[in-house]
Order: C-alpha cells, then sequence, then structure tokens
C-alpha cells in the first residue's frame, strides 16, 4: 500500500512540473507561456497542462514564442531569396539561349549570302549590306556567336 501510495505521490509530482504558466511582467503584460518564466516575472498558473510531463531540465532547452517566430521569418526569407536567385539564374539562362541562337542564325544567313538589310538610324532609310562588306560581318559575327555560345 505504502508503494502504490508512493508511486501516485511521484506521478502527481510529474504532472505538476508539467503545468503551463503564464508569465507576467511589472506592467501586467503577457510575455510569454512555459513551465519557467524569465527573470523579471512572475508566473500564473493557466489551469492547463502540457501534453507530455518534461524532467525540469529539459524546459531550459525550449525555445520562446519570439525565438521561433524568428526562426521561421528567417527560413521565409532564405526561401525567397533563394526562389529569385533560381530564377534569376533561369532568366539569364534563357538570356543567353536567345542570343545564341540568334547569332548563329544571323551568322548562317551571312554564309548563305541572304541580301542583309539594315536601317540607317538618321535617316530611317533602308540599306543593304554591300558583297564587298560580307567578309567583315561574318567575321563579326563569328565573334558574336563565339562569345554568346559559351
Amino acid at each position: 500500500m505504502k508503494t502504490i501510495s508512493a508511486l501516485i505521490m511521484m506521478l502527481m509530482s510529474t504532472v505538476a512540473l508539467a503545468q503551463v504558466s503564464k508569465c507576467v511582467d511589472g506592467n501586467g503584460k503577457i510575455v510569454g507561456y512555459g513551465t519557467i518564466c524569465p527573470d523579471g516575472t512572475r508566473s500564473e498558473e493557466t489551469g492547463v497542462k502540457s501534453a507530455a510531463p518534461s524532467a525540469p531540465g529539459a524546459t531550459a532547452q525550449q525555445k520562446s514564442l519570439a525565438e521561433r517566430d524568428a526562426e521561421f521569418r528567417k527560413r521565409q526569407m532564405e526561401k525567397q531569396e533563394s526562389l529569385a536567385k533560381a530564377e534569376k539564374m533561369s532568366a539569364e539562362t534563357e538570356h543567353r539561349k536567345r542570343a545564341c541562337d540568334d547569332s548563329n542564325a544571323y551568322l548562317k544567313s551571312l554564309q548563305a549570302g541572304q541580301r542583309i538589310g539594315r536601317t540607317d538610324p538618321k535617316t530611317g532609310e533602308r540599306s543593304y549590306l554591300a558583297d564587298n562588306d560580307y567578309p567583315k560581318e561574318i567575321a563579326s559575327a563569328q565573334r558574336a556567336v563565339a562569345t554568346n555560345c559559351k
């Protein structure tokens, strides 16, 4: 009988350790909830028991609501930054691919001897590339392909 009453007393003491308290500062403002309140606050019972009884040393390792919120916000910011970085890399890759394709197409047009027309920015008149200008333009287009298609 003594052992049963001793066991009951031990169980009740662990339940008492699992009591969740409200931490109130000197102005009466609630600053958090937990089994142990920070210095400068007083503890008031809430009538709520935690789901699992914990050892007295384990509560010191639990994080406050503000710390958990800060960690959550940090994870959200890191996620947004990584998404923005991935989006930027994707846009740069697409731009490079488009520039490479355009350079290759222009080079093939020059090598095929197609007529290449240009518009004069000052007068707005359309002019065509002369036959003797093709080798110089082909060399320029090959440099553009080498630059854009790495």
